[in-house]
């Protein structure tokens, strides 16, 4: 019997307005290259699979640059364009800067759906390596709590942070789902530990997937209950 659905944060529940891949196409655009904004999309998903630790806001002049400019390069790869490494960090830098301002909101199915389960009376958890909080609407009182990466001390893929939200629900793994918008992050670190996965692809950006149930709305979380 499920007791519990988690769900990561960033392009699960939020995600920053305007949009990631918008947010590229302009910065390539400032830098003269014109970029098809469904293969950005589509870069953007298989970089946030392949190369997590390089998603640009977590950026910094301290660290490897190689997973950064690794991420870049899956992108710009995948919409046909291929810079020179100067250039690949100048897009880095100002779309990091884009983002970090960006103001951050709920995707349209999230509020009807996270209702619907608290009336079901299942505990509701955040499970996040990058939560950034500012996405309001009205989420807080449907959340039972939030476990971060650093509370954890390590993030996902890792079971950590997936044990520390089953103790915080304090249930077994076998009774909690997991909703999440990355395979390698989301799909393998909550079946590693044991917990259900459900991989949201809201733009069928991932149809390879087939080993684990594939939703395009949160509406359809219900269904796997």
């Amino acid at each position: 019997m499920i007791k519990a659905v988690f769900f990561d944060w960033m392009n699960t529940l939020a995600h920053p307005e305007p949009d990631r891949h918008e947010y590229y196409c302009q910065v390539a655009r400032e830098l003269g290259i014109e970029l098809s904004p469904q293969k950005v999309m589509r870069g953007i998903c298989i970089a946030d699979n392949q190369v997590p630790a390089g998603i640009p806001p977590r950026w910094s002049e301290e660290k490897d640059q190689e997973p950064f400019i690794r991420f870049q390069e899956i992108i710009l790869a995948e919409a046909g364009v291929k810079l020179p490494r100067d250039m690949v960090l100048k897009l880095l830098k100002r779309f990091k800067q884009l983002v970090e301002g960006a103001t951050w909101v709920l995707y349209d199915d999230v509020l009807p759906a996270v209702k619907a389960l608290k009336q079901r009376g299942l505990i509701l958890g955040l499970i996040s390596n990058f939560y950034l909080g500012r996405a309001g609407g009205g989420l807080d009182p449907y959340l039972d709590f939030v476990v971060t990466a650093k509370e954890a001390g390590a993030g996902k893929p890792k079971p950590p942070i997936f044990r520390l939200a089953l103790e915080r629900a304090g249930i077994n793994a076998s009774e909690a789902v997991y909703v999440g918008d990355q395979y390698e992050t989301d799909v393998v670190g909550a079946r590693g530990v044991g917990i259900a996965p459900l991989l949201i692809d809201r733009y069928d950006l991932m149809p390879e997937v087939s080993d684990c149930p594939r939703i395009r709305s949160l509406a359809e979380v219900a269904q796997y209950l």
